[in-house]
């Protein structure tokens, strides 16, 4: 049967890079059971590239992707950017082998504006033919911000309409949170989507102390939760993802809300493989 590599969102362990290093952090990993990694939120300090290559080549992990932003999230904000810093990007791409660039979300400054957000997106997909030279290519992460409507389409179909060569990581969890089924929407981007995000979806009990605020409090019922421990439909967005190019299927938990992480991957690793897919975690 045709399969992908489950890997893990390295912004779910982030914390542990202080801890353990870049090198103890994917000997950990490695040691999960995980042989793919996407790289995101790790500065790219030279120690830090060369502790993940390190481990990658002692333990067989593959990167699937690396992060960069076209330019600051909003002006000013320090960071490497792919209009500044092009040549570093790509060397770190390469030092890691690794053929994958994503974008992880537009600009501050482009949100709530329809023109700002398309020319953004337009040159990205300028950017996505300049890297396309150095044998990688650029994708895009959707959050659910763009499952805002501009004369009756998401803004995330109309960036899609927009570009020819950037591509889209698609998240489960906010196309859910955006008022979609992940299956279906999966379906609509066939053929553009070589990364897909596992993140979960729940809802947990209400409980209001006293002096909270109840609003805030509503909101927050809503969780990410591990792969398998939501509503979601996991093996179904699963197979719609592969049978639609997906290669590379991401776990990703932005708040573990209190446990570590390292057994927060242990639960949704144990899940998948409940599901079948205990030979996706390796290369």
């Amino acid at each position: 049967m045709e399969k992908g590599l489950i890997g893990i969102q390295m912004s779910t362990i982030k914390n542990k890079i202080a801890e353990l290093g870049a090198y103890g952090t994917l000997k950990a990993c490695a040691e999960l059971g995980y042989h793919c990694v996407e790289i995101s939120q790790i500065p790219m300090t030279p120690e830090n590239v060369a502790g993940m290559k390190k481990a990658c080549d002692e333990f067989g992990i593959k990167v699937a992707a690396c992060s960069a932003a076209l330019e600051p999230m909003a002006p000013g904000m320090p960071g490497e950017y792919l209009v500044s810093d092009f040549d570093k990007i790509v060397a770190d791409c390469k030092a890691l082998d690794c053929n994958m660039l994503r974008i992880g979300m537009m600009p501050m400054n482009c949100m709530g504006s329809r023109e700002k957000i398309i020319d953004f997106v337009k040159r990205a997909d300028e950017m996505a033919e300049r890297l396309e030279e150095h044998g990688i290519d650029l994708y895009y992460h959707n959050h659910h911000l763009e499952f805002v409507k501009y004369d009756g389409e998401y803004l995330l179909d109309i960036i899609k309409d927009t570009t020819k060569r950037m591509g889209f990581e698609l998240d489960i969890h906010w196309i859910q949170r955006g008022g979609e089924n992940p299956v279906e929407f999966i379906k609509k981007y066939s053929g553009r989507i070589r990364l897909l995000h596992l993140k979960d979806y729940r809802v947990t009990e209400m409980k209001l102390t006293e002096g909270a605020d109840f609003m805030q409090t509503f909101a927050n019922v809503i969780q990410f939760a591990e792969v398998g421990e939501g509503s979601l439909p996991i093996k179904e967005c699963i197979e719609a993802g592969l049978a639609g190019g997906s290669e590379y299927f991401l776990i990703e938990q932005d708040d573990t809300y209190g446990r570590d992480q390292f057994e927060s991957l242990k639960i949704s690793r144990d899940n998948l493989i409940a599901l079948g897919y205990g030979d996706w975690f390796n290369i």
